[in-house]
């Protein structure tokens, strides 16, 4: 029979490839020398299994080695370093629990040793590529940045103090007339509203045009001034006044004008009526610029200042934002609420801002000044202490407790801890802060072992 040269390949589960020259194949003596630690489902899901088994798809498990578990099933393993002293075994599920020599733990799973220099004495956790990759870690340098914070608030539209007019008689009056002014009517300054006639106007008026027309009387100036001012006293208008200095006629009704352009919020006069002193006949606001008074938190309040941007938004008019600034921050906090008012001016000039509106005001606290940030992910808070993941290269990683500051815009201010340029985690800290807790448990656990083992030693040579 004639010697047949074949090219043989087996491939293993490992990875590794074996080529024979001859008709007869080689083992792998790795294969054959090395026991699985255990099985991990082949489609990468977190399932494992002591023994060979089958997925529900009918897929065998794969095998995983003490010098493989790191790596993704697609790289290339690890060979063992013979050379490196083992410290201890760590149990292969990642429990606090250590043996300084092999064993199996009560799956029959192989203790994963750990060597010298895997872990770092300098407070690092080190990580492997593959673990990087497997937990999706990433890092983002510390900059500085302006941080947003923005506090927002509810609260409703108030008309200006300060814009609103009312048309009162100082004097007992009678309503001769109205014009078609109503409840809603927009004014202009200057537009009449009535007409008055009033005994004490009347007597002021005559009074105030013999003091002009007389030549007879001394010292008419001061005495004619003294007539003009009780005509402001009653409140006459300016208009109706210049109107006696031009026909010297004292008229026996005065018109009374709007004294500012406006809304009509308020009518009372009615023709024929009689107004004692005091009595409201019209009021009259100016919209034009509106009061948007809300409701801050008190935790907040150490943010806001006068001065600050606020866009407020109108639940009336969902895509419409109205821009204006806080004036003042009232002092005075609502014992109930825990709130402070706010009062923020804004303009109306189409007048759709209504008195007693609902609004929702969104206040730009931003400070121009650039301060150093890291995203808020990349805060690992316990409540006590507050610390982040500094990237060291190479799969180091140094948890360094840090002081933080103001809050906003997914970024949050370090005080102190970190320097400009230093790469921080933002991704998957939380596993690496895991990680490292259980390599410091594993460590103290291994430092008590040996003199455990020690200890039982002695005990049984004195026996």
């Amino acid at each position: 029979m004639k010697t047949l040269r074949l090219l043989t390949t087996l491939v293993l589960g490992s990875g590794l490839v074996l080529a024979c020259s001859s008709g007869e194949f080689a083992p792998p003596a790795s294969a054959a020398d090395r026991a699985p630690l255990y099985y991990r489902d082949p489609s990468g899901a977190p399932l494992w299994s002591a023994g060979p088994k089958k997925d529900d798809r009918g897929r065998d498990y794969l095998p995983v080695y003490d010098d493989a578990q790191a790596l993704p099933a697609e790289t290339k393993p690890q060979q063992a370093q013979p050379s490196r002293k083992i410290l201890y075994y760590r149990n292969p599920m990642g429990l606090p629990d250590t043996s300084p020599v092999p064993k199996k733990d009560p799956m029959g799973m192989s203790y994963v040793p750990v060597y010298e220099g895997d872990d770092a004495d300098d407070g690092t956790v080190k990580l492997s590529p593959g673990k990087i990759q497997r937990t999706g870690v990433k890092s983002e340098p510390v900059a500085r940045r302006a941080i947003r914070v923005s506090v927002r608030a509810p609260g409703t539209i108030q008309l200006d103090e300060r814009r609103v007019s009312v048309i009162a008689m100082r004097a007992e009056s009678f309503v001769q007339k109205v014009s078609d002014v109503t409840t809603g009517t927009r004014v202009k300054a200057g537009q009449p509203l009535m007409e008055i006639y009033s005994s004490a106007v009347v007597s002021a008026s005559a009074e105030y045009l013999a003091t002009i027309t007389s030549r007879t009387v001394g010292g008419v100036e001061m005495y004619g001034r003294g007539a003009r001012q009780r005509l402001v006293n009653l409140d006459v208008p300016e208009s109706a006044i210049a109107e006696m200095d031009r026909t010297h006629t004292a008229p026996v009704t005065i018109h009374w004008s709007a004294p500012r352009d406006g809304v009509v919020l308020e009518r009372n006069a009615i023709e024929g009526m009689r107004a004692n002193p005091g009595d409201v006949l019209f009021r009259i606001a100016d919209t034009s610029v509106v009061w948007a008074l809300v409701d801050v938190a008190e935790r907040d309040l150490g943010n806001i200042a006068v001065g600050q941007s606020v866009a407020v938004r109108a639940r009336s008019f969902p895509g419409r934002t109205f821009t204006g600034r806080i004036a003042l921050v009232y002092p005075q906090v609502n014992r109930d609420t825990r709130t402070v008012r706010v009062r923020i001016e804004l303009a109306n000039p189409d007048a759709v801002l209504l008195p007693d509106m609902y609004v929702d005001a969104d206040i730009d606290t931003a400070d121009a000044a650039p301060v150093l940030a890291v995203p808020d992910s990349s805060v690992l808070d316990t409540g006590s202490r507050q610390a982040v993941l500094v990237d060291k290269g190479e799969g180091r990683f140094e948890p360094r407790e840090v002081k933080l500051g103001r809050r906003g815009g997914g970024y949050v201010e370090v005080r102190d801890g970190l320097a400009d340029g230093e790469a921080v985690v933002t991704s998957a800290n939380f596993l690496i802060d895991a990680e490292s807790n259980l390599k410091a448990a594993l460590k103290g656990f291994a430092e008590g072992a040996p003199r455990a083992t020690d200890a039982g030693q002695t005990m049984g040579d004195r026996k």
